[in-house]
């Protein structure tokens, strides 16, 4: 009779969604490549599907975990197969400048939960600068987010504040079968690859971050309805931006010229 390993059970408020298909498993390896010599992050390891080929090929890893119930089966998976460092944490509030070690700058990897995977990126972003690369399993729709092109449906703040900081590629799709519980949605991997120098630069980085998130609070509604509070009609006649397009209309060059523009008048 075989044995059963005992896995604590699943936490539907942790969002979680077990990879376990083992074809979708090796190609991630083969997509993110770890090497011994980097400094690899995972969040939310959960059974340790990811984290035991990532260890068979770099030979340490740290990683994030919530669930304090998973951490013992986490360690027990573990023993003997490398150095594995866990921090029992939420991924989102979780200062990553800790981890930094002789300004090498780290890679971070994960299947994350999927009801907190924008708050997550966002955070994420901000260590941008101390970060080679980001290779995430996302519900489909975020990622499709993540890359969106201007004036396309999936096109908004999510787009526009990774891509300002980050190259974006979706690299493949996944089917709710290859997790467990099976999510209700397809499934992306993708890969964000921070600049070492940004191709557009904000002079006001959170006077930009506002610019893009009031913007997109009423994304049907014209530039100039939606930025009432922080442009006068006045000002609108003096930028050459169209107030009658919408926010999905104006790519990320043109927001951070926004940006630079209202604080050059400002100033």
């Amino acid at each position: 009779m075989k044995h059963k390993t005992n896995r604590p059970p699943t936490r539907k408020r942790f969002g979680q969604h077990f990879l376990h298909d083992k074809t979708v498993i090796k190609h991630m390896i083969d997509v993110i490549a770890p090497l011994p010599s980097e400094h690899l992050v995972e969040i939310g390891p959960g059974h340790g599907a990811l984290t035991l080929p990532i260890l068979k090929k770099a030979g340490t890893l740290d990683v994030i975990e919530l669930d304090r119930d998973l951490i013992p089966f986490l360690k027990q998976r573990c023993m003997d197969k490398g150095n594995v460092i866990i921090h029992q944490a939420d991924a989102l509030s979780f200062d990553y400048l800790q981890l930094i070690k002789e300004n090498q700058p780290i890679r971070l990897i994960g299947n994350l939960p999927y009801n907190i995977s924008t708050p997550l990126i966002f955070h994420l972003i901000s260590y941008a600068s101390h970060v080679k690369d980001m290779h995430f399993m996302l519900q489909k729709e975020v990622v499709d987010r993540l890359a969106a092109r201007t004036a396309t449906e999936h096109y908004g703040r999510l787009s526009i504040m990774v891509q300002y900081h980050c190259s974006v590629q979706s690299v493949f799709h996944v089917r709710p079968d290859a997790f467990s519980p099976p999510p209700r949605v397809d499934s992306s991997l993708v890969r964000l690859v921070p600049y070492h120098t940004l191709p557009y630069l904000a002079h006001d980085y959170e006077q930009f971050a506002l610019l893009v998130k009031t913007a997109f609070m009423h994304r049907r509604k014209t530039l100039r309805n939606c930025l009432k509070q922080l442009i006068s009609d006045e000002v609108w006649e003096m930028l050459p931006i169209d107030p009658h397009l919408r926010p999905e209309q104006i790519s990320l060059s043109e927001y951070v010229k926004l940006s630079n523009l209202l604080e050059k008048l400002a100033s």
